[in-house]
């Protein structure tokens, strides 16, 4: 054997391989195959110099093992993996492993996995960076402080099984800062004073004798009605007349955030199944020219474009639709990100002839529609702005004006790709001076609303206008807050439970900076100038860790108990002391008061599987489970509500969608209600049939 390279991912292998001999053998290292242990802190402080103590973790010591086997025999050995910090650092550990020099084992890297840039790495290696091996140990270690030190003091004074972190802490504030804001919202009443003009121009009133009329001008029905009576009685005719065009520029290409917020509004993809699909799409799918790559690495912030791919995407913009279809210049984007890895590119798709069409006989249903998504983005993106013409009518009275708004779509542009669900609103032609009918008028009352909660997309659109994490962060935190219970996803909207404002309250009394946006995203600042090497990783982690562990200590003294016990007036059946109602990991339990020499517990609500106290479930009322009759219970998992039998585990039925008294007119089984493309629908439970019909 002549050469071995190691990835990644077996997919991410499988498909190098297709596209070299047999002089080369390529293996995947199936990930991280050091890190520091789960079983303990895992970092020696000595003289403020942290000793990171990694290992193989079991799963990996096969693969590990038979890493060395064939990089003893081979005359070479590539280090292929991810081009990022974390894959950097993925290369780091394989070379330690194998005990390769560090300062010359050849490094390869590629934003896409098709034969052209594989040939081309293998003949450009590089040597590892050092400097982003050392941001990402930063990274890893700052991760682990706050993790183990600072966890296991609010599980302590809160409740069992809660965790803080960085970047998740940060988030978790957000989310409840948003709903304190909600909580804390008065409504203001406001009326407007709404016109139709000739039976059919919409009309809202701008302006009353002199004065300009605003959303909150009106507070009061009385004002409003006062003037609508006056104005019944007033002639209207047509004022000014206004026709603008301008232009809607359009968007970028894809980065991962982007690619994130997108595929959740229009695709109702979680970030974490974005990342997923997307992560099959980089590695290698069938395609009618063989298994290849079909998108570019699809972990980036940055929007650059290699000069070869926006040549092609301007010959394929001038064949398929034309010339005034093609800008005369290429478009260049520039990321808002101070901390951007320009040297990455924007997520594109590798090849321009694989179009989605094409594309259908080859791809998943879920591939097909992200693949889409990025594909049509991207050719988009170099194509001509589309043209709107704005049109307005002011229609006066001797007391007030009234103004009609239209647009219409003039060219199409890049909406030609991307389509566009805007339809045209017209306004009828009419002269100035012209007399027009009052059709209608009616004073209406509206009251200010809250700011909606975020959802998924909208958070990861705040983190990235925060700079608080990066790219390869964004699904994984909101996974972690919604697995340790702190959030809820109810309608797509991140809803915080009661248990995350105690955590952040505690957080912003004690270790306000965990969840200061500022000092996180200062943090991620450092570790960009550790990656750039102007900073030192050992310096900036004990300018974090000498005060936070001061803290720490002080916490532990100073911090009050939250944990309450509430007495129940009953008497413990085996040892006669009182019970206690307490907050535990998995909800609310009884408990004897005279704990830890009495173990007592009592559940309060229905059984576990494993035996250990539980909240009381929610049961939908007079829904019985279809196949015994029982019950039918909300329970809640690491992936959000569904529906079961009350009688589990010894009667397994379960539903994502709520069910329902409804039978299902084609079998008769149980119907559940959901809402599918913004309608709301039952749907038959039985899989074999999933007959639908309207609410």
């Amino acid at each position: 054997m002549k050469n071995l390279i190691i990835v990644e991912s077996p997919t991410k292998a499988k498909t190098i391989e297709n596209f070299l001999g047999e002089d080369y053998t390529v293996i995947a290292s199936k990930g991280h195959i050091r890190d520091l242990p789960k079983s303990s802190f895992g970092i020696k402080v000595e003289d403020e110099v942290f000793i990171p103590e990694y290992r193989v973790s079991r799963e990996h010591s096969k693969i590990v093992k038979e890493i060395k086997t064939l990089a003893k025999k081979a005359d070479r050995v590539f280090i292929a993996t991810d081009e990022d910090r974390e894959g950097e650092a993925i290369g780091f550990h394989i070379a330690t492993a194998i005990g390769a020099d560090l300062t010359e084992v050849p490094r390869i890297v590629f934003h896409e996995i098709t034969k052209k840039a594989i040939d081309h790495s293998l003949e450009n290696p590089r040597k590892l960076d050092l400097d982003s091996v050392n941001a990402q140990q930063a990274r890893r270690l700052l991760d682990r402080i706050v993790g183990y030190r600072l966890s296991p003091l609010i599980a302590s004074k809160i409740q069992k099984g809660l965790s803080a972190g960085r970047v998740q802490s940060s988030a978790l504030k957000i989310v409840v800062d948003r709903e304190r804001e909600i909580r804390a919202f008065v409504p203001v009443e406001f009326w407007s004073l709404d016109a139709l003009f000739e039976k059919s121009i919409e009309s809202i009133m701008i302006e009353y004798e002199g004065a300009k009329i605003s959303k909150m001008t009106i507070s009061k029905g009385e004002e409003a009605q006062a003037m609508e009576k006056k104005l019944k009685s007033e002639s209207f005719t047509v004022g000014k007349l206004e026709k603008k065009q301008r232009k809607t520029s359009t968007n970028p290409p894809f980065m991962t955030s982007t690619l994130q917020q997108t595929a959740s509004s229009s695709l109702g993809y979680t970030p974490r199944k974005t990342m997923m699909v997307a992560q099959t799409l980089y590695e290698g799918v069938k395609t009618d020219q063989g298994v290849t790559g079909v998108i570019t690495y699809m972990r980036t912030d940055s929007l650059n474009i290699a000069a070869e791919a926006i040549e092609g995407a301007r010959e394929h913009i001038l064949s398929s639709y034309g010339e005034k279809y093609l800008p005369k210049e290429a478009k260049v984007y520039k990321s808002k990100s101070k901390g951007a890895q320009e040297a990455h590119e924007a997520i594109r798709p590798t090849i321009l002839s694989f179009t989605p069409q094409i594309a259908k006989s080859f791809l998943k249903n879920d591939e097909l529609r992200l693949y889409t998504l990025i594909y049509n983005r991207f050719i988009a993106s170099q194509m001509t702005d589309a043209l709107f013409e704005s049109q307005s009518i002011i229609f006066e009275s001797a007391s007030a004006k009234f103004k009609a708004s239209g647009r219409k779509l003039v060219f199409d542009g890049f909406y030609r790709v991307m389509g566009t669900g805007d339809k045209d609103k017209l306004l009828p032609d009419l002269k100035q001076g012209q007399a027009v009918e009052l059709s209608e008028l009616k004073a209406n009352q509206h009251f200010t609303e809250p700011p909606s909660r975020y959802s998924e997309a909208s958070l990861i659109k705040m983190l990235e206008s925060l700079e608080i994490g990066r790219p390869s962060t964004y699904a994984p935190t909101i996974s972690i807050l919604t697995a340790r219970n702190y959030i809820e996803i109810e309608k797509k909207q991140l809803v915080p439970q009661e248990v995350a404002f105690q955590v952040i309250e505690m957080l912003e009394k004690h270790f306000a900076n965990i969840v200061d946006s500022n000092f996180t995203s200062a943090m991620e600042e450092n570790l960009d100038e550790i990656a750039e090497g102007k900073k030192d990783w050992q310096k900036v982690l004990w300018e974090f860790y000498n005060p936070f562990i001061k803290e720490i200590e002080d916490g532990k003294k100073n911090i009050k108990s939250q944990k309450v016990a509430i007495p129940t007036g009953e008497k413990c059946p085996e040892c006669g002391e009182e019970l206690l109602k307490r907050k535990g990991r998995y909800g609310e339990f009884i408990a004897c008061s005279g704990f830890p020499k009495c173990k007592y517990t009592q559940n309060v609500g229905g059984d576990d599987k494993e035996g250990k106290p539980k909240a009381a479930l929610n049961i939908l009322e007079g829904v019985k489970c279809p196949e015994c009759e029982s019950d039918i219970v909300e329970r809640k998992s690491r992936r959000g509500k569904f529906y079961g039998c009350s009688a589990y585990p010894k009667c397994k039925f379960i539903s994502t969608y709520e069910p329902s008294n409804k039978k299902c007119p084609e079998c008769g089984y149980m119907m559940a209600s959901r809402t599918l493309r913004k309608k709301d629908i039952y749907e038959c439970i039985n899989r074999e049939c999933k007959h639908r019909v309207d609410a």
